[in-house]
């Protein structure tokens, strides 16, 4: 088998990497930046690719399956042919990474996820600049001992160019390491250097008892608004300020980095007091609240700020960023332009909810969700009549989460109206699909829920007869799930609001019917066309059968006021049987269906299943 470097200049990539999405995004970046990009998404796929041609670096995932990044990278440091290819580790940032292990089995350097672009090209830059000198030198060694042994008669002059080599190496090397140790937009100390400092003074602290320091994490409020809206020239310029003004509010002695994209860290060397550090983040804050006067542009900005006070009790300097991180993420979800001190006593369930609203927040951004669908049974015909949509987080570590577990956390932090306006959008447009095929029956309902905190939004029933719209549908399809609290907040405010949807055609569903504790005289109030019964109402059915519980009362109280019923987590045969007897509308549970992906819609539709 020949192996054999591409000989033109073009530097060749392997990432390995088992997440799809992840190769996909690291080969856009590199490809755009004109490096030629080979994927491998196991271990027995980069070996074959390293054995068909050597690659110039190699990136690695952490988290790989059969056999882990470490030990892939053990293995190729132990290949001859492979040994001097730098190795890149890549890791989540919830990745328990092991970074003196990645160092310690060859790698040369780590990108965390999300991958910020710009760090991403200075990283692999640079480390294809190391390799080059590295290659560079061992060139001109085999240069200068030819020249010794050839010519003999030669020594001194032989001798003094060497000099000069040396010094010229010394000066490269001294050059690829301030660039690899510094950001190259701002010059500050990047990450890594900053991370060194931090033990540094972390290894200060167990040395000299009166030694005392702070860390402060800060990120840019609303940067990536001013990027997307003026440009990457306007944002980068925008940094350079940002990190001039923050210079400002130092000392000599401080440690200033930026830490990737809009993050900054600080160091507060040797300060004696928490309070010290607290009047720095109050000072940081009121300097970055005043206008930048751009080239372009007038731009205001502010930050948020994590402060965290460095001691003997933490074992590497990672925790402590961590835990300004952590602060600073409070002070964010407390509203923006703060600072937050975290406090060590917090309990762990705390820390955790604090790490679930990171990973919320980001996948806001990144649209992490899916739309599950659950259909909704006839009970006069025994079809199916339409689909409730039920968001679900498709989590990059955890895997599938479902809604118990990050929707009151997304209603605590506001997050919950993008998340519900984005599943509004993804059931409405999914519907305008499923219409334009012939399985479909017809009419087939969309049923979504809308949570209590999009009502405070002035522009609520606008964005809705937008998603309508966009979509082509016809809003007779459209129903919205609304529970009891809602109706209890402000009634003449969401009355309007009701009466303007149910105006355009839209049904309204009551969720939860008798789990609340709104009286009944609100039904009279509120333009409702069906009510939907709990599912605990319904498996109390078969444990009270005489009566069958409260269910034939919220049936007849349907009934008399003109709307529908729907009765939801029906499991059994038996329950389905009591419900037809009662003369309920529609249901929907295990019985008939779980929750299934868009994709097995048309597939269960096509079967036309009655029951």
């Amino acid at each position: 088998m020949n192996y054999e470097h591409l000989d033109s200049d073009k530097k060749d990539i392997l990432i390995i990497d088992d997440m799809a999405d992840n190769l996909r995004i690291l080969s856009s970046i590199l490809t755009r930046d004109g490096y030629n990009v080979r994927k491998a998404l196991n271990w027995q796929m980069a070996l074959t690719a390293t054995q068909t041609l050597l690659p110039d670096l190699i990136l690695l995932d952490i988290m790989m399956p059969e056999v882990d990044g470490y030990e892939i990278c053990q293995t190729f440091k132990a290949w001859e042919l492979t040994a001097d290819i730098p190795v890149i580790f890549i890791s989540a940032l919830d990745d328990v990474f092991d970074k003196v292990k990645a160092f310690r089995v060859g790698g040369v350097d780590y990108i965390t996820k999300p991958f910020e672009f710009q760090e991403v090209l200075v990283r692999v830059q640079n480390q294809l600049a190391l390799r080059s000198a590295r290659l560079e030198i061992l060139k001109l060694n085999v240069e200068l001992e030819h020249r010794v042994k050839q010519r003999t008669c030669e020594l001194e002059k032989t001798l003094q160019k060497l000099q000069q080599e040396i010094t010229s190496r010394h000066k490269l090397q001294n050059k690829l390491l301030d660039i690899a140790l510094h950001d190259s937009l701002t010059r500050l100390p990047n990450r890594v250097l900053f991370i060194r400092r931090l033990e540094n003074a972390l290894n200060r602290t167990q040395q000299e008892s009166s030694y005392q320091f702070a860390v402060l994490f800060l990120d840019c409020d609303r940067f990536k608004v001013v990027n997307d809206s003026l440009g990457h020239p306007v944002g980068d310029e925008l940094l350079l300020a940002i990190a001039h003004r923050l210079q400002g509010c130092l000392i000599p002695i401080d440690t200033l980095a930026r830490l990737g994209g809009d993050e900054f860290g600080i160091i507060l060397d040797n300060i004696t007091d928490i309070n010290i550090a607290i009047k720095v983040a109050e000072r940081i804050l009121q300097q970055l609240s005043l206008a930048f006067k751009l080239s372009r542009y007038e731009v205001f900005m502010n930050a948020s700020i994590g402060i965290s006070w460095g001691n003997k009790n933490y074992d590497r300097p990672e925790y402590l960023l961590r835990d300004a991180d952590t602060a600073m993420h409070r002070s964010k979800a407390q509203g923006r332009g703060k600072y937050h001190v975290f406090n060590p006593g917090m309990h762990q369930k705390a820390i955790q909810l604090l790490e679930l609203e990171n990973d919320l927040r980001r996948a806001v951004e990144r649209q992490e969700f899916l739309v599950y669908y659950q259909p909704i049974i006839s009970l006069t015909t025994g079809k199916i009549s339409g689909f409730e949509a039920l968001v679900r987080w498709q989590h990059p570590i955890r895997g599938l989460v479902y809604p118990g577990e990050f929707i009151p956390v997304a209603e605590e932090t506001g997050l919950i109206n993008p998340i519900n306006t984005w599943v509004l959008q993804s059931a409405c447009h999914q519907l305008s699909i499923w219409q334009h095929y012939p399985v479909t029956p017809e009419p087939l309902t969309i049923s979504v829920n809308l949570s209590a905190k999009l009502f405070s939004q002035p522009n609520l029933v606008e964005q809705i007869d937008r998603i309508i719209y966009e979509n082509q549908l016809n809003p007779a399809y459209l129903e919205l799930e609304i529970t009891e609290t809602v109706i209890m907040e402000n009634t003449d405010a969401i009355k309007i609001i009701l009466q303007q949807l149910k105006q355009r055609k839209i049904k309204l569903i009551m969720d939860d019917f008798g789990t609340g504790y709104s009286s009944l005289s609100y039904l009279h109030n509120f333009p409702f066309d069906a009510l939907k019964i709990d599912q605990s109402f319904v498996k109390r059915m078969q444990e009270n059968k005489e009566n069958m519980g409260l269910v034939p009362a919220m049936v007849g109280i349907a009934n008399s006021m003109g709307m529908s019923v729907i009765a939801e987590g029906v499991e059994t045969q038996e329950q389905l049987a009591q419900l037809r007897s009662l003369n309920c509308n529609f249901a929907q549970g295990y019985l008939f269906s779980k929750p299934i992906e868009q994709q097995l819609v048309l597939k269960l539709l096509a079967t036309a299943p009655q029951w």
